[in-house]
């Protein structure tokens, strides 16, 4: 025990340099562990004892552990931090290439950690206490460290038992999303099969029929992929493989069943759940359509670990809301900011965890945003580390989008009479780029007559928002936002454009140019002549709005909650803004037209004409 205990010490000396370098987001809380002071403080009086050992006996992902433990000095700040892989000694260590430093030294953070008083308030006292961690299944084993000295100064005091599911390498958390054609739908999942040990594929078929098999193709990618500190260090796991499937030639609304599918080289085979899905309209299709949209959601802890909950305690309020209500929605938009890793790459599989009661049920459209793709020097538009390091490679690997390259995260999909064009504010958009290019034509190629409702998505906010940030400085958007591409708004008469990236509700009058082109709050009918700006998040940490008054910000919430767009037929739609606290909405506005009122001109919605022409 004690040539295990030196082991660990020299890897928390270690790791006290390499984050140094992680701590500038402190929304990420796994940043907040510094531990250039660590020390060794093994007693043979402390212990940690985790039960079950083994998880998953009848296949679940999901399963909770009871921690008990006991120190021999207990404090305040002491804590405990669940690891994964178990063994984190020197000899599973490879230093990040370019590195100086040579074993011993931790190769990862520890994915969670909570207070060892969190649930036992007489722990100060007696010295001992218990937690109920919640593990999902995730491609390897786990232990807890027992640490006094809090966050800032750690002393390692004890190591449990290594606890483990039946199964860590079993395909987990599908995630659905429209293909590149309307009669496609993509499932994506992870699991720790690579393709040199059996062959990913999707059994699917309408409930009742015949079943298929659609082969996957697999992705992966090592730490030198990635572009700096936390993601290449301390922020490092195996992101094991993640395989995509293309189910094709589905009919308009039917309902299908799937499981994902592994066949292992010796004959035998893994299977995941069934789930279902119900496939997409026929671009043009009159059914009433119901669209989910918010940005910056996050993730949080269901057993309060990591502290999420003072940061993004709005994540498993609107996660809830969204599962129970999926009986009323069709396809989600998650535009951006996705689950705040910040290269702390364990987090994405708690994510996609999190959002596979929805995920797995209907198109969950991921968008990229600066805390998924911004870092120096690496072609971001801009030049701040918020990516932690990841610069885009867990988002454009662990989700499927319908993009030509996925590198550049700017797509189109069409949901029935719906076109949906998403912007990557992380990459320039300015006028001349291959990014304008593409906005302009997603606007300008859809068919008005089969797809009246036209909405334009992105990250951060290209248009009007209230928050402090934008206000306060006299832009009232991103600087350059909406300086090239309203002008591609009001040409092609878009009706709503939603961001995130601005973490409360807030809703513009019809707007062009600063100037509301409509004064009715709630009901629109005819041309709009002007867009309307949408602006939420649906978990992280609440923006404040500016004293500043302006005649064209008609609702604002400092809360959270997500948009939800329900086209009835071609010449209805509403928006409403539902609460994820209590799911009720608050905010709302329908617009009822017909095709005559998308074709007449507006203000610099038509070409200039003259009497010779």
């Amino acid at each position: 025990m004690r040539g295990l205990g030196l082991v660990f010490f020299a890897f928390f000396l270690v790791l006290a340099t390499l984050l140094q370098v992680t701590t500038s987001h402190g929304e990420q809380p796994l940043s907040r562990i510094v531990v250039q002071n660590t020390e060794l403080h093994l007693s043979e009086n402390a212990y940690v004892k985790a039960s079950p050992s083994i998880l998953g006996l009848k296949g679940q992902n999901f399963e909770w552990v009871t921690l008990e433990y006991a120190s021999p000095n207990p404090s305040i700040d002491d804590w405990i931090g669940v690891f994964s892989p178990a063994d984190f000694s020197a000899s599973t260590c490879t230093p990040d290439d370019g590195s100086k430093l040579a074993p011993p030294f931790l190769c990862t953070a520890p994915i969670k950690y909570q207070y060892a008083n969190y649930s036992s308030p007489g722990y100060r006292k007696t010295g001992k206490g218990s937690l109920r961690l919640q593990l999902i299944n995730q491609r390897s084993d786990f232990s807890s460290v027992l640490f006094s000295g809090g966050l800032s100064n750690p002393k390692l005091m004890a190591v449990s038992n290594k606890v483990a599911f039946t199964n860590p390498n079993a395909p987990v958390y599908p995630r659905l999303a429209q293909g590149k054609i309307w009669n496609e739908m993509t499932v994506t999942w992870t699991c720790g099969y690579g393709i040199n040990e059996a062959e990913p594929f999707v059994e699917w078929g309408q409930k009742d029929g015949d079943r298929m098999h659609s082969l996957a193709g697999t992705l992966t990618f090592d730490r030198n992929s990635l572009c700096g500190a936390p993601a290449r260090t301390v922020g490092w796991r195996d992101p094991g493989f993640i395989h995509t499937s293309f189910l094709k030639e589905l009919w308009p609304n039917a309902v299908y069943t799937y499981k994902l599918g592994h066949k292992l080289f010796n004959g035998t085979y893994v299977w995941s759940q069934e789930y279902q899905f119900r496939a997409s309209p026929y671009p043009g299709q009159s059914s009433v359509q119901r669209v989910v949209i918010f940005g910056d959601m996050g993730k949080d802890e269901a057993d309060g670990s990591n502290e999420y909950n003072n940061y993004q305690r709005g994540s498993l309020n609107t996660t809830k809301q969204l599962s129970q209500d999926l009986k009323n929605i069709d396809i989600v938009f998650h535009i951006g900011d996705i689950c705040y890793a910040n290269g702390y790459l364990s987090q994405w599989d708690q994510f996609t965890a999190q959002v596979e009661p929805i995920a797995s049920t209907v198109p969950y459209m991921v968008a990229s945003g600066n805390h998924e793709r911004d870092w120096p020097g690496t072609g971001s538009f801009y030049g701040n580390s918020d990516s932690g390091g990841e610069c885009g490679v867990l988002a454009e690997t662990m989700f499927y989008v319908p993009a030509e390259n996925r590198a550049n995260f700017w797509y189109s999909t069409d949901y029935g009479m719906l076109r949906f064009c998403r912007a990557d504010t992380e990459h320039d958009w300015r006028e001349a780029t291959e990014q304008y290019k593409f906005i302009e034509h997603c606007l300008a190629s859809v068919d008005r007559q089969k797809q009246p409702w036209l909405i334009f998505l992105a990250h951060r906010v290209l248009g009007y928002s209230f928050s402090t940030f934008y206000a306060d400085e006299g832009s009232f958007e991103e600087p350059m936002g909406r300086e090239s591409l309203q002008k591609l708004w009001q040409k092609y008469k878009v009706d709503i454009a939603i961001y995130g990236h601005a973490h409360n509700y807030e809703r513009t009058c019809p707007i062009y140019q600063n100037i509301c082109t409509s004064k009715e709050k709630s009901y629109y009918k005819g041309a709009l002549n002007g867009t309307i700006h949408v602006a939420g998040g649906g978990g992280a940490s609440l923006a404040d709005f500016t004293p500043i008054n302006t005649t064209w910000s008609y609702f604002k919430d400092h809360d959270y909650g997500f948009v939800k767009l329900t086209a009835f037929d071609h010449s209805n739609l509403l928006l409403e803004y539902k609460k994820s606290r209590d799911g009720k909405f608050y905010d709302s506005f329908k617009i009822s037209r017909g095709y005559r009122d998308i074709t007449v001109c507006t203000v610099d919605s038509c070409p200039s004409m003259t009497l010779a022409s």
